[in-house]
């Protein structure tokens, strides 16, 4: 035993004998804590929980540990307790809320934008296929990119520059449309950076039942912040008196959310809720990881279904309002736009219901799969198809009832869009179950170009070219605008029980999958 020294050392002794192991110290270093001073913390890749308050047993401070604090230190304190996982997945969520929102003022001032420009219907839903196209294009270069470098940066960057594109657009005359059409290109591959890195970052920060609580909260924003743009860009329009201050909003909200992700958002490591005991050590290369996916049947077919869900949402997002306005100008309640600012109350209308249908849809989708997981292993592909089906049978109805009644037509819309939005959140938990962590930004990523390849990207103009092509023979004929818009419309419905039939495919394949990413 070692000799006790004498009392002029006892103190120092007394420091040595309550100080962490060598092997411990070695691999440690001093960080403060959430509430005050010091306690050890893993200095390694390995321990990354600090930045949500959570530590383990062995790492909590003792008394003799902790000193008094400074007001610098309570400051840095009370600035950590801001990066928890659950404020970083509510500002991930509002940033958004934001992508979503200056994606649909377009759509919510598209009336007065095509009187401005003087374009047709084709040409007006050019606007969201160039947006798509080149979201969709840049999608795959992000998720490689998210997969390998630091995910807030690149979030932040993305969000900072459609910001500054859609201010500028703002200022574009009725001369340069073509300008204008190309602004909303730019925009687009801003926003894809979000779009295909943010959910790996709650993905990695939450997992089981919480995750999936904070992807529906997340895919929430969605149909919120397009029934926002909606809202915002009528609102903004009818308080100025033009509709170009509309796309003055959203990018001042924009570069704040981009503030507040550098500030607050933690970078976690990837997979490290995932495997408690330790993190995913290697990395395949990318045409490793796109042939692993390319044999991940339940990916494909919920990607798949993705396109047939952003097919109907991307057409119906542009269209309907003014579908419904056409059909009250049908009925004699209304009368066409002439000079401009155009009536939007449809826009206000149509807005609301959506945001109030995300809400409800996420909420409902979210309660649905977790009992049903109580029931059956496959809860969340069955949830997603027979919410689809049922969501095709009241957007039929919509095209029957609008032109005797605009309130049973706005009641088939809130139905059918309810189910519609049910698979927002339940298709992204999917693919985090199926997909191994170090791929998951690539699969998002993928995901996305799929679903806007084959959905959104052309379905908003090619329902304009098919609405302009059945109007040629009565070009002149309030009637047969409306019909022709309607006509157009009916092909979404079919899209949609299409994607019902790929998520049943989804949930034959759903267990294989998942077991073989979790042995992974």
């Amino acid at each position: 035993p070692r000799p006790l020294p004498h009392h002029t050392g006892r103190q120092n002794w007394l420091e040595e004998r309550s100080a962490p192991p060598l092997h411990r110290r070695r691999n440690m270093k001093y960080e403060r804590a959430l509430d005050g001073c010091e306690l050890e913390a893993c200095s390694s890749s390995d321990e990354v929980r600090t930045l949500s308050g959570s530590m383990s047993e062995a790492l909590e401070p003792s008394a003799r540990e902790l000193g008094a604090c400074s007001p610098g230190q309570k400051c840095g304190a009370a600035l950590m307790r801001l990066r928890s996982p659950t404020a970083a997945a509510g500002i991930l969520s509002f940033g958004n809320v934001l992508n979503y929102m200056d994606r649909y003022t377009v759509a919510g001032v598209l009336l007065d934008i095509q009187h401005h420009f003087k374009v047709p219907d084709s040409g007006a839903g050019l606007l969201q296929t160039v947006f798509i196209c080149s979201f969709m294009v840049a999608a795959p270069i992000f998720g490689y990119l998210g997969d390998r470098f630091n995910r807030k940066i690149i979030l932040s960057c993305g969000i900072f520059f459609w910001s500054a594109v859609t201010l500028l657009s703002s200022f574009i005359t009725k001369e340069y449309y073509w300008l204008f059409v190309l602004s909303r290109g730019l925009v687009g591959i801003g926003e894809s950076s979000y779009s295909s890195i943010s959910p790996t970052i709650i993905g990695d920060l939450f997992t089981s039942n919480k995750r999936t609580i904070m992807l529906s909260v997340f895919y929430l924003a969605i149909p919120l912040g397009s029934g926002l743009g909606y809202i915002l860009g009528s609102s903004a329009k009818d308080a100025a008196g033009d509709w170009h201050w509309a796309l003055r909003v959203s990018p001042l909200l924009g570069m704040t959310a981009g503030a507040l992700i550098l500030l607050f958002v933690p970078e976690p490591k990837r997979g490290s809720v995932d495997q408690p005991s330790g993190r995913i050590k290697t990395r395949t290369s990318w045409f490793c990881d796109m042939r692993a996916l390319g044999k991940n049947r339940s990916y494909m077919f919920s990607s798949l279904a993705s396109a047939a869900v952003s097919f109907a949402t991307g057409a119906f997002g542009i269209w309907i309002p003014q579908y419904l306005f056409r059909a009250q100008v049908v009925q004699k309640t209304a009368v066409s736009c002439t000079i401009q600012p155009c009536s939007s109350r449809d826009s206000l209308i149509f807005g609301a219901i959506t945001c109030v249908t995300g809400l409800l849809g996420v909420v409902i989708g979210a309660a649905t799969t977790r009992f049903c997981r109580q029931k059956t292993e496959r809860a969340d592909p069955l949830v997603c198809a027979v919410s689809m089906l049922g969501s095709a049978i009241f957007i039929c109805l919509i095209f029957v009832v609008a032109k005797k009644s605009i309130i049973g037509a706005y009641v088939c819309i809130f139905i059918g869009e309810t189910l519609l939005f049910l698979n927002w959140a339940i298709t992204a938990d999917i693919l985090m179950y199926v997909v191994i962590p170090t791929r998951r930004a690539t699969a998002v990523a993928f995901q996305g170009f799929t679903s806007h390849l084959l959905g959104d990207a052309g379905s908003p103009y090619l329902i304009g070219l098919i609405s302009d092509a059945l109007q040629k023979s009565y070009a002149t004929s309030v009637l047969w605008q409306f019909l022709s818009l309607g006509y157009a419309l009916m092909l979404c419905p079919f899209v949609i029980v299409l994607g019902g039939m790929f998520f049943l495919a989804t949930a034959l394949f759903f267990l294989d999958d998942r077991d073989k990413a979790e042995q992974q």
